[in-house]
Order: structure tokens, then sequence, then C-alpha cells
């Protein structure tokens, strides 16, 4: 069994909705991402063995394969394969996960893994409200299977949030100042230059436009829930992942191949692995997926230096808080998906290419990165810096 090493790791700026990016077709996105890979690491291209992106909601300029696209977009060797992975906010993740099993296997020793996404053309669950042009108004509705199991029960992730929030006793104020965290937390980071060697400048854009620097708790306790309060509601937009754009591309390589083309491996892929929870509840999963990844890694909690907790809401990273009992000032150090975005199908890939330049910086051992997904489900993927 080979082992499996992140060779360069980097990442577009995030943009907001209807920002910088939002003009950008998904291909040249993650084609940018990918040329500046390929550019750095500054090895020859037609030696990769396959392409591997993650990308949700591929319709339109998203779909076709958009891993393949990209790699071609980017005017790379038409040799080389692509193909796309829908894992929903994991997808990303898991394409590095696929990426580290295809080296460890021996049936690769160089595959890029990344993911693309832009919400700003393609919004979010636009491939579940385009099967209504067939006659479809709920992909889940028309099962029997499913409605045997789970009834017609709002699936909602906005839901799921209020019921996280209720569950685990988390008052909207404990969310908005966690929330204000995020941002305040990105923003020093932006400033201190704690992204500039991760992310690769696009179209003149060389910085996340998501952290909002003028934001307060005064002004997220004016905002309304997403959801009315008579059902539950108290997720607010301050309190929920920003719509975004962006990509981010890893070279992720087996030893046989570190050895053969001169590589110098940064990091190594210590442990990956997904678990499922409840898809009602839907976003509870990273809990108990970072309890099995622990386990199966045979660490501990206190041996992580870092976490990266994807903040699709503030109720999630708050409820994985304080189930694992981890400590808040080595988790999303740098900021979340809060404050940063969540370009869905590029935050998994995202998540790891910061960790992996926070360990450097920190000089930091392990680190830890995982995510809660549609479907209920969560990845985690554990890295050991190298470098």
């Amino acid at each position: 069994m080979h082992d499996a090493y992140i060779i360069d790791a980097v990442r577009t700026p995030v943009g907001r909705k209807g920002g910088a990016l939002a003009q950008v077709h998904p291909a040249d996105l993650g084609a940018h991402a990918i040329s500046e890979l390929i550019e750095r690491v500054g090895i020859d291209p037609a030696a990769v063995d396959d392409v591997i992106f993650g990308c949700v909601d591929t319709i339109g300029p998203q779909a076709g394969d958009i891993a393949r696209t990209a790699w071609l977009a980017a005017g790379l060797p038409e040799s080389v394969p692509g193909v796309t992975v829908d894992r929903q906010c994991g997808s990303s993740q898991q394409a590095v996960h696929f990426a580290a099993q295809a080296v460890r296997s021996g049936t690769a020793g160089l595959v890029v893994a990344g993911g693309v996404q832009n919400m700003s053309q393609i919004p979010i669950g636009a491939a579940m409200t385009a099967c209504q042009a067939f006659g479809h108004d709920d992909p889940f509705g028309g099962s029997d299977g499913w409605r045997a199991r789970y009834g017609n029960q709002e699936l909602s992730q906005f839901r799921a949030a209020d019921m996280i929030a209720e569950k685990w006793g988390i008052a909207r104020a404990e969310m908005e100042e966690y929330a204000l965290a995020s941002h305040q937390r990105a923003v020093a980071a932006i400033d201190a230059g704690h992204f500039a060697a991760e992310v690769t400048r696009i179209r003149g854009v060389a910085a996340d436009e998501c952290p909002r620097r003028d934001t307060s708790r005064a002004a997220m306790a004016a905002l309304p829930p997403l959801r009315p309060p008579e059902v539950g509601g108290v997720i607010t937009a301050a309190l929920a992942s920003q719509i975004a754009d962006g990509a981010a591309a890893l070279l992720i390589a087996s030893d046989r191949a570190v050895r053969e083309y001169g590589l110098w491996p940064r990091a190594r892929i210590a442990h990956m692995s997904a678990r499922g929870d409840d898809p009602v509840l839907m976003l509870t999963a990273p809990i108990a997926a970072t309890a099995h990844a622990l386990r199966v890694a045979g660490m501990r909690l206190a041996d992580i230096d870092m976490f990266e907790v994807n903040e699709a809401f503030a109720s999630v990273v708050l409820a994985w808080l304080k189930e694992t009992g981890a400590d808040p000032r080595r988790v999303n150090v740098s900021g979340g998906a809060i404050a940063l975005g969540h370009p869905l199908g590029a935050t998994g890939a995202r998540l790891v290419t910061t960790l992996l330049h926070g360990l450097e910086r920190t000089n930091g051992r392990y680190g830890l990165v995982t995510m809660c997904e549609g479907g209920g489900q969560a990845n985690v993927t554990i890295i050991e810096r190298l470098a």
C-alpha cells in the first residue's frame, strides 16, 4: 500500500454572490486553479493520471463533467481524463479522498483533486428544482421507499439548522457571537497575509470578498429568521454560510511518483473516511464522523493541532464543539464559511488547502477537516504536515 501525499494546494479567492467572479464560466474558474497548481509544481501535465473534481448542481455551465472541461479549458493535454463527484457539500473533499485512494492502491501516481462552484450563475438547489420541468415537484416525494421511511417531512438545511440549535440548546445570541468571531478571524487572517500563499489572483481579484469588516452583533440581531419563529425559526442569514463562487485544486501523489518526478511532499493524508446520520436532521454527521475517524486512526482529539469544521451554519459547529469537547481556539482559526463563503463543490478542497497552509504557518503537525453534507453525511480528512 502506497502513501498519499499532498504536493501542493491552491485556490482562487472566494467571490461573493454577484461579485467579481460571478461572470467567470465555471470551467474557467476551475481551469485557473488547475493551471496555477501545475505551474507551481512544475510537472509535465501529461504525467497526471486523472482529474477528480467536486461540483454540486451540475447543470448548465457546470454540466458535462466539469472536471474534464476545466482541465481542457486550461489548455492542458487531452490525454488526461477527468471525473466529477457529487457528495453535496463534501464533493471536493470526497474528490481528495478518491484521489488519495487511487494513489494508495497503486492505480494512479499523480491525481489532481479539487472542486469548483459558481453559485451566482447556478443557484443552490437548481438541480433539484430542474426536475419540475419534467413533471416532478420533489426529487424525493415520488419515492415510495423514501416516504415509507421518512414520511413527508420537510427536508431543508434551514430547518435542520434550527432543529440542531433547539436540540443542543444553542441560543441565537451564542450563534451571533460565534458568527461575529468568524468574520473577525477572517479579516485578521486576510490583513496578516495568512491566505496569500494559497490564493491565486484571478481577473484582478486577489482576496476573498465575503468577510464583512463592518458587521456587528447589533446588525445581526436586527435580521429576521429565515424560517418563521412560530415553526421554530431562529437561524438568520448572518448565521449561515454565504453563497459564493470559487475553485480549489490539489496535487495528490504516491510515494513512487514522488521519487520518479523529484517532488517534495508537504503533507501526508493520514486518514480519510465518511459516515452517515439522520438525513432529516441532516447536518449532524460531522459529530459521529469525527469520533469514528479518530478511533480508526488511533488518535485522540488532543493530537489534532488544527481543525476546519465547515460553517454551514453556526449551530452546526457549536453542536460539534459541545459534543467533541474540542478546543475552540483550534477550530476555524482563520474564519469559516460564515465569513469566507461556501462555494459548495469547492469548499472541501478549499478547507484542506487552508488547513495545509495553516499547519505550515503555525508549525502544527496534524489537522482535521470535516463538513456536513446533504443526505445526512460527513467526510473526515486528517493530514500530517511534513514540510
